[in-house]
């Protein structure tokens, strides 16, 4: 059985980190490209982040290059976000999505920065 649960949000000052987790089960999450997404208040969901499945190539959403860094440990099967110079807008609730034959989501964690 697929599944994926997210863990390491938390309240944070603006400019501080924090580090997402997303721990995968059912799947080998290194073989199979891993995303993160993220929905604000009243906002729709937009993707954050992608990690790709062998060739470990990753992309991300020009309002979070440079600050935020996906990555992938095999051994835990896991994907990690960190997540540097928090701004109060990357306030949301933060998922994880893995593409296999069809798409399957986490339950998501909630991440706070305060102004």
């Amino acid at each position: 059985q697929v599944q994926l649960v997210e863990s390491g949000g938390g309240l944070v000052p603006s400019g501080g980190s924090l580090r997402l987790s997303c721990v995968a089960s059912g799947f080998s999450a290194a073989n199979y490209e891993m995303n993160w997404y993220r929905q604000a208040p009243g906002k729709d969901r937009e993707w954050v982040a992608t990690i790709s499945d062998i060739r470990i190539r990753t992309n991300y959403a020009d309002s979070v290059k440079g600050r935020f860094t996906i990555s992938r440990d095999s051994g835990r099967n896991a994907v990690y976000l960190q997540m540097n110079s928090l701004k109060p807008e990357d306030t949301a609730v933060y998922y994880c999505k893995a593409k296999l034959w069809r798409d399957f989501w986490g339950q998501g964690t909630q991440v706070t920065v305060s102004s």
